[in-house]
Parts: C-alpha cells; structure tokens; sequence
C-alpha cells in the first residue's frame, strides 16, 4: 500500500480515524485495504485517505469528507459494508472508529 498524503481543501471538512489491530489472519487483508481505499476515493464528498500500518499490526486510516452526509454514504456503500463484515469477523483484534470536524489545518515545512 502506497503512503501518502491527502490533499485536503480549507477547513471546515470531516476527519473519519480508523485504528485497528490486526489479528494473526491476514489473508486477503492487504487486497481488500487497497480496494477500499480506491472506492473511497471514488464517493461523492471524500477529499483524500492517508493509511500507515507498524511492524506490530496497528494501523492508522483517515479518511476526509466533505461533510457528514458523504460519511454516512460511505458507511452505507455495499461494499464497504462486507469489507467492515469481514474484517470483524477475520481480520481484527480491535478498532477504534472515530470522527471529527477539521476547523483548523496546517502543513510545512515551508
């Protein structure tokens, strides 16, 4: 999976945090992250997703919206719902799920 960083418009936008840790059955996981990330990417409302993983199996996903009817959408998107299925199921030990609004964003160095 290809790390990089999302580019967002001006606040105010959504951030939507997902922390997981993954369980010792990964098969298909890898696959089924990277289709998610690019139907993401393909919903009305998503401004850009940022993914990093450790060596332990804890990852980091933020996703960013437009605003909170495009997160609903994509928490109802059939597909999302069978990836969400299965990494319950499979894929992790535990998650934390949690959504902000972004009134304030900076970058740099420059």
């Amino acid at each position: 999976m290809t790390s990089r960083f999302a580019k967002t418009p001006s606040p105010p936008y959504y951030a939507v945090m997902f922390t997981n840790q993954l369980s010792d059955n990964q098969v298909g996981y890898e696959r089924m992250g990277e289709q998610m990330i690019e139907l993401a990417l393909e919903q009305p409302g998503c401004l850009g997703v940022e993914t990093t993983r450790d060596e332990h199996g804890i990852g980091i996903t933020i996703s960013y919206w437009k605003d909170e009817d495009s997160i609903k959408a994509w928490k109802e998107q059939t597909h999302h719902i069978a990836a969400q299925k299965s990494g319950m199921e499979r894929w992790y030990e535990h998650y934390e799920l949690r959504v902000a609004k972004v009134e304030r964003a900076y970058s740099g160095p420059e």
